[in-house]
């Protein structure tokens, strides 16, 4: 019998979780079923169960693989001498997810907003979920927190400033236009732009009585 590349076996792994995102950003994880993720990925129940022994498996693949952007894009902007401002940083974040993370709706839109928010509302019941996400925001936040550290040492920021709550603010910021994507029709690229203006005006403001 002819062995299987990991390249093939790394494609179709790629081709079963593309396949359950549209399925859980279509219709939520409880109204997805198995049998649903079989026929959008158009393979046998044999050949998904060799990689995913259920929902609760996909679904935690999914959040690990976008932890793990998210954590990369910020670490290797720390590693930068000095780190991008965050009116550059932040959508920086939100084009690499873009890239990683392509798949569209029906409709054209982009899918991931959608997904990200049925994420949320499932933290709500399923807290080995919730676990799995604390864990991960912990690791961007301390990506953030490597990234001020930067800002510190080349004097754009007080040495006494708060980094894990810059970090959490601009994790809420990012979080929030993502939702504006998916709950009001915005595009990605009008919240790029959106992200890009409104940090600067913020990071441009001043006191005058100061």
């Amino acid at each position: 019998m002819a062995r299987v590349s990991q390249a093939h076996l790394d494609a179709r792994r790629r081709q079963i979780l593309e396949a359950a995102e549209r399925c859980f950003a279509r219709n939520g994880f409880h109204a997805t079923s198995m049998q649903d993720v079989l026929k959008e990925a158009d393979l046998s129940a044999g050949a998904v169960y060799r990689y995913f022994s259920g929902k609760e498996e996909l679904i935690h693949a999914i959040v690990g693989e976008v932890i793990g952007t998210l954590s990369e894009v910020y670490g290797a902007a720390a590693a930068e001498t000095p780190p991008p401002l965050p009116d550059e940083l932040v959508p920086r974040a939100l084009r690499s997810m873009m890239r990683a993370r392509p798949g569209l709706m029906d409709g054209g839109e982009w899918l991931f907003p959608r997904l990200l928010i049925h994420v949320w509302t499932e933290l709500l019941r399923n807290e080995e979920l919730a676990a799995q996400v604390r864990e991960g925001y912990e690791r961007v936040c301390a990506a953030w927190g490597d990234v001020v550290r930067g800002y510190k040492d080349a004097g754009f920021m007080p040495q006494d400033a708060d980094a894990d709550a810059l970090a959490r603010v601009m994790i809420a910021l990012a979080q929030g236009l993502v939702t504006q994507i998916a709950a009001l029709g915005a595009t990605p690229q009008d919240m790029e732009k959106a992200l890009t203006d409104g940090v600067r005006a913020l990071m441009s403001m001043r006191d005058p009585h100061s």
